[in-house]
């Protein structure tokens, strides 16, 4: 079936002017503001708020667009990279409930795992339970998963996603609304941050085990160096231990 490229590479009327009025409406706006309420993606104000660049003929999608694109993983991907001469494969599995199953079993000998928290959801229930909080249930999994037998010689890189929108969403909603333990000051993104860090932390049962936290947001494209270098303390940590240097 032949597929009209100009017809799904552009927008075009009455639909762009439909998009744009029903952003600039005030029950819109608020809608989006209570977005806590209803399963909304990160970025739907970031692309409709640049509509003007976006209906551009022609408008090509930045670096930025793409990283702000939000695709479920469904499945168990591998990619393998270089990076300053040394060759790492990235495993990238599905975290939500119904997907853990498939690669809970998967891992025997990796050498960090990448644990990626959105800070911003501490509001925000499930998708599949609207019962459950989202970080709770992070928090949960992440404290399952540093318990694993598999993975007791493996590193933590925990990376504490989406602080940007953590930073704007803390000014009208309250962690001690959704965690009443938190006594911190309110409007306070670093105070947030740090109990938040905390509750991850708590969650590991061996002090000695070394967790390597990273506050970040998903667009930031140096974030891989903060793995490299995590990966190569891993490794060196590693080689001391079973040469009883360590």
């Amino acid at each position: 079936m032949g597929i009209d490229y100009d017809t799904v590479t552009t927008l075009k009327d009455p639909y762009l002017t439909a998009i744009k009025t029903l952003w600039d409406d005030d029950g819109i706006q608020e809608c989006y503001r209570r977005r806590r309420e209803y399963q909304l993606t990160d970025s739907a104000k970031y692309y409709l708020s640049d509509l003007a660049r976006i209906e551009q003929v022609d408008y090509l999608p930045t670096e930025q667009d793409i990283l702000r694109v939000r695709e479920p993983t469904v499945n168990i991907y591998v990619y393998p990279f270089e990076l300053d001469g040394f060759v790492l494969s990235m495993v990238d599995v599905a975290g939500q409930r119904t997907e853990r199953r498939k690669w809970i079993h998967f891992f025997s000998n990796v050498t960090s795992i990448i644990f990626l928290a959105a800070i911003s959801e501490y509001d925000q229930v499930l998708m599949e339970s609207e019962s459950d909080n989202r970080m709770m249930e992070s928090k949960a999994l992440f404290g399952t998963i540093i318990s694993f037998e598999w993975f007791q010689r493996a590193s933590i890189i925990l990376f504490l996603n989406k602080k940007d929108i953590l930073e704007e969403k803390i000014m009208t909603s309250h962690l001690v609304d959704y965690f009443p333990e938190y006594d911190g000051p309110q409007q306070d993104a670093t105070a947030a941050e740090e109990y938040i860090l905390q509750m991850y932390e708590d969650e590991n049962p061996d002090p000695d085990r070394k967790i390597y936290p990273h506050f970040t947001c998903a667009t930031d494209t140096e974030n891989i160096r903060f793995v490299f270098a995590a990966v190569k303390d891993t490794i060196l940590q590693c080689h001391l231990k079973e040469n009883n240097l360590l």
